[in-house]
């Protein structure tokens, strides 16, 4: 969808909800419980990463989504029940706090009676770009938010009023409509306010007081990374690039980066591997892409890819593919 650009939904039809909540990578199937009457309205506005949303709903309903998306999904209700199966757990969610789900793992939700709640749909890769930018180094899209937040006080205060100034700010002829340089930011002020308020995997690391500026030979050594991903070099090879010796190389990363120069290098990796396997042909092969970047023991390589994004290459490269259909 383009910026700033609204989607106003309303009707009783199943099929045509799902047709709303659905995205070309992400389907959904919604399925009336019980015979009761069933209705719905609401409305969206996708502004960049983040598309901002209300949904009121009356009747009892399943959604099933049919495969993984690529985004975090807020839930902020005002009014009713509902309960999100997120990979084998229950997350019930009530007015007075937020219910945060990792879009990436397939989620069914049930709602019950008269349910509404706003919504903020953020995109993970922007999610991931904010946190690589703040901790300094390649991080995974499987960031794992602790899924529950208290919207009566302090951060969970804060995310309501940020997410209600943005909806009306975009209803009708609202002035952030022809601000998209405010939307932006507003869409990044939520970001950061998941990402330093709300727990996660990184959360320890985001925690530590800043790193020092790296020096250049650290510098080097990653654009030279950078410029030869898919070649087989070796930790001398960067040393080299670095101008410095394999020893200052280690100390260097160690200290200014809090890992290795092999490792880096692996995360780099990896990152690549996954824009590859989202965004590439439905004709690729997962042992294509890991061996083109430097995987050649593929049962290790699926290991550290699922630790790294949540997900077996495999599922990434099937998700990815379904975008085109």
């Amino acid at each position: 969808m383009s910026h700033q650009s609204g989607t106003v939904f309303q009707g009783s039809d199943p099929d045509e909800l799902a047709a709303v909540l659905s995205t070309p990578r992400s389907p959904i199937v919604v399925e009336p419980l019980g015979k009761g009457p069933l209705a719905f309205h609401g409305e969206f506005f996708s502004a960049g990463p983040v598309t901002f949303g209300h949904c009121a709903y009356e009747g009892d309903i399943r959604c099933k989504r049919l495969a993984g998306g690529q985004r975090l999904l807020v839930f902020l209700p005002l009014d009713g029940d509902a309960l999100f199966e997120v990979g084998g757990n229950e997350l019930h969610s009530t007015p007075g706090r937020a219910t945060i789900v990792d879009g990436a793992r397939n989620t069914h939700g049930r709602l019950y009676g008269n349910r509404r709640h706003l919504t903020a749909f953020i995109d993970n890769d922007r999610l991931t770009a904010l946190l690589t930018s703040l901790i300094e180094r390649p991080v995974g899209d499987n960031l794992d938010f602790r899924p529950h937040l208290d919207l009566g006080a302090g951060a969970g205060l804060t995310l309501m009023q940020l997410v209600e100034t943005a909806y009306r700010g975009l209803q009708g002829s609202a002035p952030l409509r022809r601000a998209p340089l405010a939307l932006g930011a507003l869409g990044d002020a939520i970001a950061h306010l998941l990402l330093e308020a709300v727990p996660h995997r990184y959360s320890d690391e985001l925690a530590r007081p800043p790193a020092l500026p790296a020096p250049r030979h650290v510098k080097w050594a990653i654009e030279f990374m950078q410029a030869h991903l898919s070649d087989p070099i070796t930790i001398a090879d960067i040393a080299v690039a670095a101008r410095v010796s394999v020893r200052t190389l280690q100390e260097g990363f160690r200290r200014f980066r809090t890992t290795t120069p092999m490792a880096y290098l692996q995360e780099l990796r990896l990152a690549a591997v996954h824009r590859e396997l989202t965004d590439g042909p439905p004709t690729v092969t997962v042992a294509d892409v890991a061996l083109r970047w430097g995987f050649t023991h593929l049962g290790r390589f699926a290991a550290e890819y699922k630790k790294r994004f949540g997900q077996l290459p495999s599922q990434t490269l099937r998700n990815g593919s379904d975008v085109g259909r």
